[in-house]
């Protein structure tokens, strides 16, 4: 099952099923694409926990040491953008990047939960685009201005519940309609019950919360007015824009 945050015609938030297109609730239906609704992040979370390098092709592209434990670091809710959105990034910077990520929506309040029990925490699946400022990034040690700048975290549209999504799904990007990150889930490093399990050993995670696991190689430059799509197979693709002051 799909579901989709969305505010309707009268201005009320919902939470429709989604399917083929067309989000229904209380028996009314939408096109997912119409001026009718405007599509809103899939969640409210308090935080988006996000993990660094956690495949090695990405690590490699980098110039990066694999991580002996997941590397984690946060984005605010300020970082929130929506499917369709047109995201400002940062003016002047040399390098604004793109990375596909497949993002972990949590369904309820948790904290130290073992990797056998992970699963049963989880709303379900979404995608993310985890946008980066690698000008500052490469400055600081807490990634403030990298990462966590308005508008860093564009996800949705849908949240997909779990058995939607495949073991090996394929994690892509699309620029301008061309391919930049073709990756799978079963490439991470650390699988989503031990990113799960490692998190909750140091904060609690509430609903809504997000982990975005990670992103594939093929990360790259985006520039002013360019159209992005985030596929997570199972879950569908998340589309917005960019605009560079």
């Amino acid at each position: 099952m799909k579901y989709v945050r969305f505010r309707d015609p009268a201005g009320a938030v919902r939470r429709g099923e989604y399917d083929d297109g067309t989000v229904t609730f209380a028996n009314e239906r939408y096109d997912l694409e119409s001026d009718e609704i405007d599509v809103l992040p899939p969640s409210e979370p308090s935080k988006i926990v996000c993990i660094g390098r956690n495949y090695a092709d990405h690590a490699d592209e980098m110039g990066s040491d694999l991580p002996d434990r997941p590397m984690l670091f946060l984005k605010p809710p300020n970082a929130l953008a929506s499917h369709g959105d047109t995201v400002t990034l940062p003016a002047g910077k040399e390098r604004l990047d793109h990375e596909a990520e497949l993002g972990v929506v949590i369904g309820e309040q948790c904290r130290h939960v073992a990797e056998e029990d992970a699963m049963d925490v989880i709303a379900g699946i979404t995608c993310v685009n985890d946008l980066s400022n690698r000008d500052d990034q490469r400055q600081e040690q807490n990634w403030i201005r990298g990462k966590a700048f308005d508008g860093a975290a564009p996800m949705g549209p849908v949240v997909a519940t779990p058995d939607e999504v495949p073991e090996d799904a394929s994690v892509r990007t699309r620029v301008n309609g061309e391919t930049r990150q073709d990756g799978s889930r079963e490439q991470l490093i650390f699988s989503i019950p031990e990113l799960i399990a490692e998190i909750t050993t140091y904060l609690t995670l509430e609903p809504g919360d997000v982990i975005a696991t990670g992103t594939p190689e093929g990360v790259g430059p985006l520039s002013d007015g360019d159209e992005i799509e985030i596929e997570v197979e199972g879950v569908g693709t998340l589309e917005h824009s960019v605009r560079i002051p």
